[in-house]
């Protein structure tokens, strides 16, 4: 009997101890996000897969000794670069330095804010936004032989192109940009709503007018929650043939998503993937890599500046069975 309860006593020993266990998952492991080029300050990163590595376009941040005034004009975003890894997790990142310059493009005139980039026929395509000489945004393109760069812009905008954040987007061979966010149409309409249009086959241009991208909530009415209202930085990416429309809602801080059947949408808000970071704004990008998906984006916490500097940084994204976001803490205090 007591070599009986002797024994008993050791298993209760032995499993509060863990001893002779076996080791634990990591697969259920919070992630961790890691900051990806802090000898610069750098914002709004687009990544992209190409040739094996993936690419990182960001907008710059240098600071402009001006006061915030509701125009974004604490940044003087002047130029971009690219930056490339062939390991997300752990790898080394490599800065392949500028490939474009604001004196470089003959209609813009300031704020070269977040671009993306795209590839078809052996050509990488490159799209941002900056101000024309009527400090209007429009959407300009380049062009370049690698994914380095350098890239030669266009003379001129996409015609009818207004506002900012381009995405570019490739489903079944078509391309699609989506934009929109703070400025205005060229007739002096404010527009704050997200659009999208498909590309010309020459990637140069729309093919069309540009469409409203509609938001429902899950009773198929249109969004009318003021914390998933879409403020800018849309992005779009493609999960077990369904369509995830993710964007940034502006003064709530946080990066929502909404899906559906159709690049076009309608999408029907679904939920928040990051919570409010450090720093005003929030913009991303999300991208598939070695069979894991990351969330690219930036915070202000490096800096520790009240012009709110960004870094960029990238953590794991994981997905629920049914096809939902698995929130992520974005660590902010808004």
């Amino acid at each position: 009997m007591k070599k009986i309860k002797v024994f008993l006593i050791l298993i209760i020993i032995l499993s509060i101890c863990g001893c002779g266990s076996k080791p634990q998952s990591n697969e259920g492991a919070v992630p961790k996000a890691r900051y990806l080029y802090p000898k610069d300050y750098m914002a709004d990163p687009s990544a992209h897969v190409f040739n094996g590595k993936v690419y990182i376009y960001p907008s710059h941040d240098w600071k402009s000794g001006i006061t915030s005034n509701g125009n974004g004009e604490a940044f003087q975003m002047k130029d971009y670069h690219v930056f490339s890894m062939d390991d997300v997790e752990n790898g080394e990142v490599t800065a392949h330095g500028k490939i474009l310059d604001l004196k470089d493009i003959p209609w813009a005139t300031s704020q070269l804010w977040a671009p993306d980039a795209a590839f078809k026929n052996g050509k990488y395509y490159f799209y941002f936004p900056a101000r024309d000489k009527n400090h209007v945004f429009r959407i300009g393109v380049a062009t370049a032989d690698r994914p380095e760069g350098p890239f030669i812009p266009e003379s001129e905008p996409i015609k009818g192109s207004y506002s900012i954040d381009p995405c570019a987007f490739e489903d079944n061979g078509a391309y699609y940009l989506y934009f929109g966010g703070s400025g205005s149409h060229p007739a002096g309409e404010s527009y704050s709503l997200a659009r999208v249009a498909k590309l010309s086959d020459d990637m140069l241009q729309f093919a069309e007018e540009p469409r409203p991208i509609v938001i429902l909530d899950k009773k198929g009415k249109p969004n009318r929650d003021y914390y998933a209202q879409f403020f800018e930085a849309a992005w779009m990416h493609k999960y077990n043939g369904k369509y995830y429309f993710s964007y940034s809602t502006g003064n709530t801080h946080l990066l929502c998503y909404a899906i559906g059947d159709s690049p076009y949408g309608p999408f029907t808000y679904t939920g928040v993937i990051l919570t409010p970071v450090v720093g005003w704004t929030t913009h991303h990008s999300i991208v598939e890599f070695k069979g894991k998906w990351w969330l690219f984006f930036h915070d202000s916490r490096p800096s520790g500046d009240v012009t709110w500097l960004r870094s960029i940084k990238v953590i794991e994204m994981r997905y629920n069975e049914d096809g939902t976001i698995q929130t992520i803490k974005g660590g902010g205090n808004w």
